[in-house]
């Protein structure tokens, strides 16, 4: 199986506040656009938002905020992202902050409720790992 993409469906009626947030403060671009459904890609993410009302909405999701569920966006300069971010204007509920475990990381919300982590992946702080190696 060759898959042409891949990305996350998120169930909302914010369709058009997401549309801005995403486009405004994190660079996607619309690729298509419905009453009922929005496409988003930036270079190597997309994401889409969907009306939960429409008839073609799967069956199981339930308008967000869902529980459980968090997006990661991978960036090879966490620092740099997140200062273009603060600069669009986006209000970060997680500051930047270097992680034990190996990532340097921000956060926030969207207007859906879908918490949204942008990640650079970093050495681990020394011997954090060597607690859950078993001999």
């Amino acid at each position: 199986m060759r898959f042409v993409d891949r990305y996350p469906i998120i169930v909302t009626p914010k369709l058009a506040e997401c549309r801005d947030f995403w486009t405004a403060r994190l660079g996607f671009e619309v690729v298509f656009e419905a009453d009922w459904f929005v496409l988003l890609q930036a270079v190597g993410a997309t994401m889409a938002f969907m009306s939960p009302d429409h008839p073609s909405a799967p069956p199981g999701p339930e308008p967000f905020p869902g529980k459980g569920m968090c997006f990661e966006l991978q960036v090879e300069d966490a620092a740099q992202a997140y200062e273009t971010c603060r600069a669009k204007g986006l209000v970060c509920d997680y500051p930047l902050t270097e992680e034990p475990f190996g990532q340097l990381r921000f956060g926030f919300f969207d207007p859906s409720g879908l918490w949204v982590d942008i990640i650079e992946q970093v050495e681990p702080a020394e011997g954090f790992w060597d607690r859950y190696m078993t001999a």
